[in-house]
């Protein structure tokens, strides 16, 4: 077991992590970070999107040890200092773009990775950013036009 200090969400942490422990097991069950969904494991759903240093990461597959000194945000990061949705969260409660939400954690997460390099996308944009975001609700046009509405854009 390894000793890992890193950041989550601003606030510094510590856990203790085997060499092989993916990242989702250490947010979620020492950080109690329950936004990080476990759904395929392969990288193939995107439910475990977070970002490490403001990139788009895979938590099922990450392994924990290599975020030591780093930055890791997750949904729980995303909400305003009061608690009240931020900006992203808004726009996807505006546009009624979750279902079942089980996508919504990793599908947020990688919108924020969209607006972050790219502040004014195209639907284009939009739609290739999320391509490897999985919805089996179907929920995909309402997503587009949320991640539209967060960059204040219109689709």
């Amino acid at each position: 077991m390894a000793e890992i200090e890193f950041k989550l969400n601003g606030a510094p942490v510590a856990v203790k992590a085997g060499d092989d422990e993916p990242l989702l097991y250490v947010l979620r069950n020492q950080l109690g970070a329950s936004s990080v969904r476990f759904g395929c494991g392969l990288e193939q759903c995107g439910c475990c999107v977070v970002l490490v240093d403001g990139a788009k990461a895979y938590a099922c597959t990450l392994p924990a040890v290599s975020v030591a000194d780093k930055l890791v945000e997750t949904v729980e990061g995303l909400a305003r200092p009061d608690g009240r949705p931020g900006p992203i969260q808004q726009a996807f409660l505006d546009e009624q773009a979750g279902q079942c939400g089980y996508c919504l954690s990793g599908m947020l997460m990688a919108t924020k990775a969209l607006l972050a390099a790219n502040p004014t996308p195209s639907r284009a944009d939009i739609v290739e950013a999320l391509d490897d975001q999985l919805c089996r609700c179907g929920a995909h046009a309402r997503i587009v036009k949320a991640v539209a509405r967060a960059a204040g854009a219109s689709t």
